[in-house]
């Protein structure tokens, strides 16, 4: 079985994606990591030397390589994956997909308190991220609702959105 989480950054797709793997014995995958292994640069770095438009060919043709494989996963996306080259298609037709659904508020307080790591938000002050926040989720949230399921996270522990997880899988 192959699982992915899709949300926006902060909402909860690395760690609620490293405990469901861990429970049901799966590997766990981070997207950007798999293509930074496989690239031989950070995400940061083929962004400044390559471009986006190489970033988001690469992101797309390693998640196909997983989706293709007969590999059990549990699959972390980046915010945008979903949302080029028609991924949300493969994603949906390949996969059990999970919308890790934060509200602009809880992901507002979560990347301030992450800004440090987060280089594309670092720079930006608390009425920008805001802004940000409502922009982006604005724009990607039709990708987003295409998942075949859909849990919201504000207020609820890790372990509470892997019960929810583990509960339609079954």
């Amino acid at each position: 079985m192959k699982i992915v989480l899709i949300g926006y950054m902060a909402s909860g797709k690395s760690a609620v994606g490293k405990k469901l793997a861990s429970i049901l014995k799966y590997d766990f995958i981070d997207l950007d990591s798999y293509i930074e292994k496989k690239e031989n640069k950070t995400v940061s770095e083929i962004f400044s030397q390559n471009g986006e438009i190489y970033f988001r060919l690469k992101e797309t043709e390693c998640l196909k390589e997983l989706l293709n494989s007969d590999l059990d996963f549990v699959l972390s996306l980046g915010g945008g994956t979903p949302c080029y080259s028609n991924n949300i298609k493969t994603i949906f037709e390949k996969s059990e997909s999970f919308y890790l659904k934060a509200s602009i508020n809880t992901l507002f307080q979560r990347l301030s308190n992450e800004k440090d790591h987060r280089p594309l938000v670092a720079e930006l002050d608390s009425d920008k991220l805001k802004e940000f926040i409502a922009k982006h989720l604005f724009e990607r949230a039709p990708y987003y609702e295409q998942a075949s399921n859909s849990i919201i996270t504000d207020g609820k522990e890790v372990t509470e959105v892997v019960d929810q997880i583990k509960k339609r899988l079954i």
